[in-house]
């Protein structure tokens, strides 16, 4: 980018030559960004043709799970790559037309499941990064850029931000365009943001979100904690995100094994039917995990899954009930069952995300305070659904008062 031309406030200047070089070695020991041997060409042209608008010059890491025009997509797999390939995602292309310049695909895990990629959390190199959006968490807690596209079908935003101690928005379900995204259950996945702080979320919402109402916030949120058998999933460690922030128990998810089991039936289920197109003649591609949840999909009836895809409307609106009666405006709750588990052959604990997605409502995960050994602890913050604006209002302030990571 010139350095005559003027730049929007808040833009981040893209450097090429010599500091992407840097860029690259630093990322050798985290591995979050999928190798691109014409990466500096790409950037430099990029960049020479940046659109003026809102989000100008922003560095955006893509989930290898979007189709970006140019870059292949291999979705953590090894299928081959003219198999997965497709017209660039729309989010994609409402960044770009904002002026954000592509930095680079980030890993997934397997088909955005539960097989992990090769990257580490930058935090502690031994320990995972979460997923199944583990590069775009990882590349945002490293520095390499500001916000990077994820993807939420379980908790593989909310609980990878945790892990690394970044921002996370998985926003109401349907309000971000899932088209030119590989699908792992359309019923639940959901475009979702990673980021160095709230104020780029908001500012990457509004250009991607459907229907994005301005307005303030003026007055805090009244705060609920979602009490009972979903909260005794968290470890003790998890809780204390919880303290001093004075909000009301409310009891909640008295199912939460069911409702947990359910979520994994349907989504297994859609999982199964969405590769039957691959599957029969790439199996041998396919790591184990992957093939058992295909598996199991294929075992789900069709009748039980209607069944389940009508409950979440029931669902929701039970979260939205408790929160009528108890005056609550958000839920607080820790983002994940504890920090980021040592080993990479594990993402973690999706529970603590899982019924929130269910339900579609939108979620933010804020950087609060640190486990016993040193690695971040994360407070998941969950509004009604659409109630995206409010969410991220409420998150700006509840930023200020953060404990330190």
């Amino acid at each position: 980018m010139n350095s005559s031309t003027p730049r929007a406030e808040g833009e981040v200047q893209l450097k090429t030559g010599p500091d992407l070089a840097r860029l690259e070695e630093a990322d050798a020991p985290i591995r979050s960004l999928m190798p691109e041997p014409g990466r500096v060409g790409r950037l430099e042209r990029a960049v020479s043709t940046t659109p003026n608008g809102p989000l100008r010059g922003l560095v955006v890491g893509v989930k290898d799970i979007f189709h970006v025009d140019g870059l292949p997509t291999t979705a953590g797999s090894t299928l081959p790559v003219e198999e997965l390939a497709g017209p660039e995602a729309a989010a994609v292309s409402l960044l770009r037309s904002a002026g954000a310049v592509v930095l680079g695909k980030t890993v997934s895990t397997e088909f955005a499941l539960s097989e992990p990629g090769p990257t580490r959390n930058p935090r502690n190199l031994v320990h995972t990064p979460g997923g199944s959006s583990s590069g775009s968490a990882a590349a945002v807690a490293a520095g390499h850029c500001p916000l990077a596209l994820g993807s939420q079908t379980i908790g593989s935003v909310i609980r990878p931000a945790a892990f690394c101690g970044v921002v996370g928005y998985k926003p109401s379900y349907g309000r971000i365009s899932t088209a030119g995204m590989i699908p792992l259950a359309e019923s639940f996945d959901t475009v979702g943001l990673l980021a160095s702080n709230v104020s780029w979320v908001e500012r990457a919402a509004v250009v991607l979100c459907a229907w994005w109402r301005r307005g303030a916030v003026n007055c805090p949120p009244v705060l609920g904690i979602p009490d009972g058998p979903y909260l005794e999933q968290a470890s003790k460690e998890a809780l204390h995100v919880l303290d001093g922030l004075g909000a009301t128990r409310v009891r909640l998810f008295e199912d939460i094994e069911t409702l947990n089991a359910a979520h994994l039936r349907l989504l297994k289920f859609e999982m199964a039917r969405h590769h039957a197109r691959w599957f029969p003649r790439f199996a041998d591609c396919y790591r184990p995990r992957t093939t058992g949840a295909i598996r199991d999909g294929l075992a789900v009836g069709d009748a039980d899954a209607a069944q389940i895809r009508a409950d979440r409307a029931n669902v929701r609106a039970r979260i939205h009930e408790a929160m009528d009666a108890s005056g609550v405006d958000v839920w607080v709750c820790p983002a994940a069952a504890g920090p980021a588990p040592e080993g990479r052959e594990s993402t973690g604990d999706p529970s603590m995300q899982l019924p929130w997605t269910h339900a579609g409502l939108p979620v933010v995960t804020l950087p609060w305070g640190t486990a016993a050994n040193g690695l971040p602890l994360g407070l998941q913050v969950v509004a009604r659904f659409m109630d995206d604006e409010r969410l991220l209002a409420w998150a700006a302030q509840l930023e200020g008062s953060a404990p330190a990571v």
